[in-house]
């Protein structure tokens, strides 16, 4: 997008939503980023210039995206597998397809047959929910929860089906829990397409795979040691205190087991505070697990 404006001297803020896909919204929160972006120092000179002038799209002090960069051979072969495995999972943008070709017709000039992705098949019911996503169809869904082990009728929303890390997940209004929901497509039991439409929010919510909280989780304050920091970039956590030496948060999860089995794993990196219940069954499968070893 950014090559593109400074080569259209002009471009207006319905062109580039236009070409790139965006919308008003989101071309602004893009070149808010743009605006803190730039060469190493990030001082003042070093910084790009981005932003809406009237109806027009100004960036400027970027220069080099004025011109295609220069890849070793190894960033261009990263980058065309990146791109054929984005073909593979679905049809190509005609300027993905164009993109792809020009590449790989410099790195195997001999022969256009030389890299192919093939991606595993597919999940059952993929196709059927990608279908009930086009026609805003409400989907009856059989989940299996991992984290609470239980299988559940759920009449859903489907917004999209997205992959990520090598799984396919549906983003979709749980109407079970009353709120946004990612499921893995893998973990659906079965799936039928109601007759009733419902009707699609303006902004689709992000694809993104996470633990969305509620009101009824469960919640408990952990003590983390360094070696456990990670808990806090990978769950969403409230952290309470943090030091160089130990990280206090508080953690909300649907149901016991996924904390109990997160504090097995992190041993004695993570102290529970509270909680007896949970510090009941986490001494249950701690010696649940050390009889196997006897």
């Amino acid at each position: 997008m950014l090559a593109w404006v400074m080569a259209h001297e002009g471009a207006t803020v319905e062109e580039v939503c236009s070409r790139f896909g965006y919308t008003p919204k989101t071309l602004i929160d893009d070149l808010d980023l743009v605006f803190v972006c730039g060469l190493p120092g990030y001082g003042p000179g070093e910084l790009m210039v981005a932003y809406v002038d009237g109806d027009e799209v100004i960036i400027e002090m970027a220069d080099y995206f004025s011109s295609a960069p220069s890849l070793t051979s190894d960033q261009a072969l990263r980058l065309l597998t990146a791109g054929l495995t984005a073909a593979s999972i679905s049809e190509p943008t005609p300027a993905l397809a164009s993109a792809l070709l020009k590449l790989q017709t410099a790195l195997f000039p001999d022969g256009q047959e030389t890299l192919a992705m093939n991606m595993a098949e597919p999940p059952t019911f993929r196709d059927l929910l990608s279908d009930a996503v086009a026609s805003s169809s409400v989907v009856r869904i059989k989940y299996l929860s991992v984290s609470k082990g239980e299988v559940s009728n759920r009449p859903v929303e489907p917004f999209s089906v997205f992959s990520e890390s090598g799984q396919w997940y549906l983003n979709a209004f749980c109407r079970l829990a009353s709120d946004r929901r990612s499921f893995r497509i893998d973990r659906i039991e079965s799936a039928e397409v109601m007759e009733e439409r419902f009707e699609s929010p303006t902004e689709l919510p992000p694809n993104r795979v996470g633990y969305v909280p509620s009101e009824d989780d469960i919640t408990v304050q952990i003590i983390l040691s360094p070696p456990a920091f990670w808990v806090a970039e990978y769950y969403p956590v409230d952290v309470i205190t943090r030091t160089s030496e130990h990280l206090t948060i508080n953690f909300s999860s649907s149901g016991a087991s996924l904390i109990v089995n997160l504090l097995l794993r992190l041993g004695a990196n993570a102290v529970l505070v509270g909680s007896p219940s949970i510090g009941t069954r986490l001494e249950k499968k701690r010696s649940e697990i050390l009889q196997r070893y006897r």
